[in-house]
């Protein structure tokens, strides 16, 4: 019998530098994914760590991470090439409910690299059905923390897309500030039945951005975050992520807001 926590080994088809500090890592994958799942990364005698898929074809048999680099066992990744294994094990956690999202309003905002787990959701609707009005509303620090600048010029030619950055920048279409800042201009619909929201990225920035869609009374079980952080083992059973009753590597990391305001990170 297979041993579903043993990480197996995978080899690496391509590595792409997004960012000094972000790179897209393409890994050959057989199990089944969907968007707002994760997967545990690790190297042998090093460690290993959760990463959300931002990419994935299960026909072809691969997946796609956005790593940070950010620590001991991102480090060793980052000096892996094309060819190199990564030891994968999962996916992990639930997802986000497309088949809710068909024929709304969808409103998707991200932050940083939490554009990198909402980025299946913006391509299935893209390339896949039209049934789904989408807006996209995206911020990053600066110009050069800027992540799938294609694919963001793609989306443009077809959804509503606004691009923020904290600080200014001479970039042509993009608006400088915060995304809480633009939310309260949004157009959305008029039916709040009719629309969803899904939110991702830095803790702080979720929660204003919760909030100010509360504000414009879009109703809490509309409203779908996803919580990344302090996840560990993905089983349930280090405690890590564990806030109150709820174990966020189980009944998350997705969660739609009636259920995300109960949990104080």
């Amino acid at each position: 019998m297979e041993n579903c926590l043993l990480p197996k080994e995978y080899k690496i088809i391509s590595v792409e530098k997004k960012t000094e500090i972000e790179w897209l890592f393409r890994v050959e994958f057989d199990s089944p994914v969907q968007g707002g799942q994760f997967i545990q990364v690790s190297i042998p005698r090093v460690g290993e760590a959760p990463i959300s898929v931002s990419a994935f074809d299960n026909e072809a048999g691969w997946v796609e991470f956005l790593i940070r680099k950010v620590g001991k066992v991102t480090d060793v990744i980052f000096d892996l090439k094309a060819g190199d294994s990564l030891f994968l094990r999962g996916p992990y956690g639930n997802v986000f409910p497309l088949e809710q999202y068909k024929g709304k309003h969808l409103v998707v905002v991200a932050g940083g690299s939490g554009l990198a787990p909402v980025r299946p959701i913006i391509n299935h609707f893209y390339e896949n059905d039209n049934s789904a009005n989408v807006d996209i509303l995206i911020g990053f620090k600066d110009e050069n923390s800027i992540i799938f600048h294609d694919e963001i010029n793609k989306w443009k030619s077809k959804f509503n897309t606004i691009i923020t950055l904290d600080r200014a920048c001479s970039l042509d279409g993009v608006c400088e500030g915060l995304v809480t800042q633009y939310i309260p201009y949004m157009k959305l619909a008029n039916d709040f039945d009719n629309m969803e929201v899904v939110i991702v990225g830095p803790p702080a920035m979720m929660k204003y951005s919760t909030l100010e869609f509360l504000r414009r009374g879009v109703p809490k079980d509309k409203i779908w975050v996803s919580f990344e952080r302090k996840m560990s083992c993905a089983v349930g059973k280090c405690g890590h992520c564990k806030i109150d009753e709820t174990y966020v590597c189980l009944e998350g990391p997705v969660f739609r807001y009636d259920k995300a305001e109960t949990l104080f990170d």
